[in-house]
């Protein structure tokens, strides 16, 4: 994407962006966006900001001229999807993480999915006819919009409760894929070539040698703290392992080009992410 004529003086100018959610204290967004400016040569500040759950439309309605974009993460991806002109993932998946502002009327876009794709391409993971999802919320339903996208067919989700309103989401949006959908208790044994685990860290841990048994490959979207027992006893299985930083940078990619109108390169995002984690273990 290039810059057009409405934003060249905006980038011109010093602006503003954030990540917004509650808790947001622990985002490493900051340290992949200052960098992703500093590649590109822009004098623009990305902050942190706790925005308490239900007060983003707020939020944005007290910004400035000022503001280009925010980055929006839990638990405001829903109201986000309200906030602007919504693309065709936002649409789909009911759910945005990006806003971008000035020019008219904000739009709203969702780069998980593509934050999927990029994650797994870079880490070489290919094979994902069968797939074993743990969760079933709005992460796993960009997840499932991704691997679709990248041949998937039959995909099964391992939930605690198999009665939730997530779980009837995830099983509609698989059919409307044309997808082969099923739902298992979670730590089921289940053989597959990719397992993608949407659920924070810590709540894998006792299923984590069963999960692994039998598959190809794991994806946990968990970054912090890190690594997680799930992708550890992959990584001594010798299995592919695609991090939560692959995600998150994968994803930031293109939020990037929404907010900026340029592109950097994905290891350029993952090392400001490596290297702001291992500032946090040694501080």
């Amino acid at each position: 994407m290039r810059v057009d004529k409405v934003h060249q003086v905006q980038l011109a100018q010093m602006m503003r962006c954030a990540v917004v959610g509650h808790p947001v204290a622990h985002s490493l967004s900051p340290a992949l966006y200052r960098a992703a400016f500093a590649e590109l040569g822009l004098d623009w500040a990305f902050d942190a900001v706790d925005v308490p759950e239900g007060g983003l439309s707020e939020f944005v309605a007290g910004l400035d001229s000022t503001w280009r974009g925010l980055a929006v993460t839990m638990p405001h991806k829903a109201a986000a999807a309200a906030l602007g002109s919504p693309d065709q993932a936002v649409k789909r998946l009911g759910v945005g993480n990006t806003l971008v502002l000035g020019g008219g009327r904000p739009t709203v876009h969702n780069t998980d999915v593509s934050g999927f794709i990029r994650a797994l391409e870079y880490r070489h993971v290919d094979d994902v006819a069968g797939v074993v999802m743990l969760g079933a919320g709005a992460t796993a339903r960009a997840a499932l919009v991704a691997l679709n996208n990248l041949g998937a067919e039959k995909v099964t989700a391992q939930v605690r409760d198999a009665a939730s309103p997530n779980v009837g989401a995830w099983l509609k949006l698989g059919d409307e894929l044309g997808l082969t959908m099923s739902v298992e208790a979670l730590g089921t044994p289940h053989p597959a070539d990719l397992v993608v685990s949407t659920l924070p860290p810590g709540q894998t841990d006792q299923w984590a040698d069963t999960v692994v048994s039998g598959v190809g490959a794991v994806f946990d979207v968990a970054y912090d703290p890190w690594p997680t027992r799930l992708s550890a006893v992959a990584a001594a299985a010798n299995l592919s392992v695609v991090t939560g930083l692959d995600l998150l940078a994968g994803q930031a990619v293109q939020q990037i080009d929404y907010l900026v109108g340029d592109t950097v390169d994905l290891p350029l995002l993952l090392a400001a992410g490596e290297a702001e984690l291992n500032r946090r273990r040694m501080a």
